[in-house]
């Protein structure tokens, strides 16, 4: 598994939102704007409350990620100034982490500390979806501002 540079992870917690790519069984991508957050190893991605047709379990995204784990998150970085672009590019695999564990109490601490409009969500009742990076590429300036 891949380990964020300093670089990395100060670009990462920069960022306030990443674009996670999906595919599903028919091989059709999916690609939606997600909040994330990053402990150095694992990208987690909150299943929250804003508005949604199905409950969580049946979200795209999940259903996705239960067929086919592998996904791709872009992270980046928009300027009119073209010199000042970057982003991250990070293949992993995807697991969905239940709400009974260490590991998904660090996840929801985690994002809602980066984003306040967690605190008053009911996310710790839900699963978290895990990114476990395979592999990073980046271009740009990660470190300019």
């Amino acid at each position: 598994m891949p380990t964020l540079s300093s670089e990395h992870f100060s670009f990462v917690d920069a960022m306030r939102v990443g674009r996670l790519a999906t595919v599903d069984a028919t091989e059709q991508p999916h690609v939606i704007p997600v909040c994330y957050a990053c402990d150095g190893s694992s990208f987690y991605i909150a299943l929250d409350d804003k508005p949604k047709h199905v409950a969580p379990e049946r979200l795209k995204r999940v259903r996705n990620i239960l067929e086919h784990p592998q996904v791709a998150l872009v992270i980046d970085r928009y300027s009119d100034d073209w010199s000042a672009l970057a982003y991250l590019l990070i293949r992993g695999t995807a697991v969905l982490v239940a709400p009974d564990g260490a590991e998904h109490s660090g996840a929801i601490g985690l994002l809602r500390g980066r984003y306040s409009q967690y605190q008053a969500m009911p996310i710790e009742e839900r699963p978290v979806i895990a990114i476990r990076p395979t592999s990073l590429v980046s271009w740009g300036l990660l470190s300019q501002s």
